[in-house]
């Protein structure tokens, strides 16, 4: 049997156990069920969610609204990593309960980056001739 895939190679299920993951874990941090204090004071975004193949490892991509605090942040979800991974674990049905690794999301910094270098004299300049 062929699994499908997307066009960037990840198959359909492995997208579609992230995006379970990732609103467990919104869920979670919304309704402020960790009890920190730095995540009780600081709205986190969870942005993505990306799955091994064996479903056993899932990188959670988060952003600090208004970009404060990351790395006190992304501390304390690593501090709170057991307790995150036994509720993800009961609310997705798996058959192993997924490890949570828990980086910054920089594409936001990037998208930023790009676009300051579009709008800056010397591309500008080029768009301008044609």
């Amino acid at each position: 049997m062929r699994t499908k895939e997307t066009p960037e190679g990840r198959s359909v299920r492995l997208l579609r156990v992230g995006e379970q993951v990732r609103h467990v874990l919104s869920e979670i941090l919304q309704r402020g069920d960790v009890h920190d204090d730095v995540l009780a004071s600081h709205p986190v975004s969870v942005t993505e969610v990306r799955m091994s193949p064996d479903l056993r490892h899932a990188t959670v991509f988060v952003k600090s609204l208004l970009g404060q605090d990351e790395e006190a942040v992304l501390k304390a979800l690593r501090t709170n990593t057991a307790y995150l991974q036994r509720e993800v674990a009961g609310r997705v049905r798996m058959k192993y309960a997924a490890k949570l690794k828990f980086l910054a999301d920089e594409s936001f910094d990037e998208g930023s980056h790009i676009d300051r270098l579009l709008r800056s004299e010397h591309v500008a300049q080029d768009l301008g001739e044609e």
